[in-house]
């Protein structure tokens, strides 16, 4: 009789354990599946966020030189202020890979698309292939011909070109000049150097002045600008009034050209952009004038506009301009033309360069105080 019980009492704790042990795995197998129900519960809802999330594709041409990286920093941290992620790409004025770099960004999901074009008429496809796919596009600072872009953002080119040559006229209203313009593929180009003839064309009428070399120079290359500048003044042996370059790396091309000939500082020559290298040959008194654009403006008023239209509201536009398909609503912000005695003024004042990095390369007497 003992013996039963003890065994009925071995068999009931057995069975109790075991039960026990079941127990322990089925909270075990909960505690599992919660855990992965809670992962996957994140993955949805982050996945959801992600696609929530506004992501805007920042295209640029070409990243040499001082210009665009300003741009794009400035583009980049208004954006983010707004709550926006920029993509960005730099196609190293390449045409195929920044179409390549287009569709990449589109395939990523941008729902906005700014584009500064290295060609604005091939530029047209790349307008093509974002609007397909229902992504909005700004043309940045050039405008895309033939294309159905949303908005487009940039300084007044007329102005700008009509500054250029007013500037100079003003300094040698006789005598020879030189005029070297932009890419040919540039429409850009083309408003700047007509702008500037529009000024000139009274004094070449009535003879004061004389166009000795006028031409386009390749992708704006300092190089050709040189080259350009080098064939002038043999052709004129070094009389040479002013030299209406579209922009400072030109400008400093045919600067350096004048070096050679001993004329830097004898020619007035104009300019664009405020690059450092640019307001230090200014301070010197080598190049004349350059054409500031406070482009951290036009970076920070697109990243706006792109957020804008990424939430489906409309542009804040000035006006509108023809691109040779339609009427694009355009910003049009105002250039400011410097000098030596306004550069503290202007790009200084606005934080866009400073005193100590154009100081430190000019002699004291040459120095900005």
């Amino acid at each position: 009789m003992i013996a039963i019980d003890v065994e009925a009492r071995l068999h009931g704790e057995s069975k109790a354990i075991e039960e026990d042990h079941i127990l322990i795995k089925a909270r075990r197998t909960l505690t599992v599946l919660s855990a992965i129900f809670f992962i996957v519960l994140n993955g949805q809802l982050a996945q959801a966020q992600d696609g929530n999330k506004l992501r805007i594709g920042f295209s640029i041409e070409d990243m040499k030189g001082e210009r665009w990286q300003t741009d794009l920093n400035s583009f980049e941290e208004k954006a983010k202020q707004l709550g926006a992620e920029v993509i960005s790409s730099d196609a190293g004025g390449d045409d195929e890979r920044q179409f390549q770099q287009v569709k990449d960004m589109i395939q990523a999901g941008i729902k906005v698309l700014v584009l500064l074009p290295h060609d604005p008429t091939m530029a047209s496809r790349m307008v093509d292939a974002a609007k397909s796919a229902n992504v909005k596009v700004i043309s940045y600072d050039r405008l895309v011909q033939n294309s159905g872009v949303d908005l487009y953002v940039s300084f007044d080119r007329l102005e700008i070109g009509r500054m250029q040559a007013e500037y100079l006229v003003r300094r040698a209203p006789k005598g020879n000049y030189v005029l070297i313009a932009g890419s040919p593929s540039a429409e850009d180009a083309k408003t700047l150097h007509d702008a500037q003839l529009s000024v000139l064309q009274p004094y070449i009428d009535r003879s004061d002045i004389k166009v000795i070399a006028d031409g386009y120079t390749k992708d704006w290359l300092a190089s050709e600008a040189y080259l350009f500048m080098l064939k002038a003044i043999d052709s004129a042996q070094g009389n040479i009034a002013a030299v209406v370059a579209s922009n400072d790396g030109l400008a400093g091309g045919a600067i350096q050209a004048l070096r050679e000939h001993n004329l830097a500082g004898k020619v007035a020559v104009s300019g664009q952009d405020a690059d450092l290298a640019a307001v230090i040959c200014i301070a010197q008194g080598t190049q004349t004038m350059t054409v500031y654009k406070p482009i951290m403006n036009e970076a920070e008023r697109t990243a706006e506009e792109a957020v804008r239209l990424a939430k489906g509201e409309k542009t804040h536009s000035d006006g509108t301009i023809s691109n040779g398909k339609i009427k694009v609503p355009a910003i049009m912000l105002k250039p400011v033309a410097v000098t030596r005695d306004n550069i503290k003024t202007t790009v200084v004042k606005d934080g866009f360069q400073t005193l100590k990095s154009i100081n430190q390369a000019l002699p004291e007497d040459q120095q900005i105080k």
